[in-house]
């Protein structure tokens, strides 16, 4: 498995992953963000490989010198073999390398199934960044 940065040629696997990963309106609410991303830092969106296939997407931003992680996205068949756990590390580190005063989830009802996986890697409840503190990437 091979965790790397979104490359433009990755859009429409990217999307075909999304819409098979997420919920339909869960999809619905992403796709916007990750176009907003896609245009002001393609370098916070990872991708996971195993092979040719593409079968992990992490989506992260940051604003106000706060990294969160937006979505994560891994494909059903490719679920609790590490896949999100390696795209998170290595977003961590960006944020490191960018030098973040914080590191946030973003907390809403669609990243509820992947809070087990966040808290443990440290980022508990404390972490979890509620409706009321939404970053501009959530905004419409």
């Amino acid at each position: 498995m091979n965790v790397r940065s979104f490359q433009l040629s990755d859009s429409s696997r990217v999307t075909e992953l999304l819409q098979v990963a997420l919920s339909e309106e869960c999809y619905e609410k992403t796709i916007g963000p990750f176009s907003r991303q896609l245009s002001w830092d393609s370098e916070l969106i990872l991708v996971a490989e195993d092979g040719d296939e593409l079968v992990g997407v992490l989506i992260g931003t940051i604003e106000r010198e706060m990294g969160c992680y937006y979505r994560i996205a891994v494909h059903p068949d490719y679920r609790r073999q590490g896949i999100g756990k390696a795209m998170v590390a290595k977003l961590e580190g960006r944020f490191q390398q960018r030098k973040v005063s914080s590191i946030f989830v973003s907390g809403d009802e669609h990243n509820s199934p992947a809070f087990p996986l966040y808290e443990a890697m440290g980022y508990g409840a404390n972490r979890i960044l509620n409706a009321f503190q939404k970053l501009s990437i959530l905004a419409v």
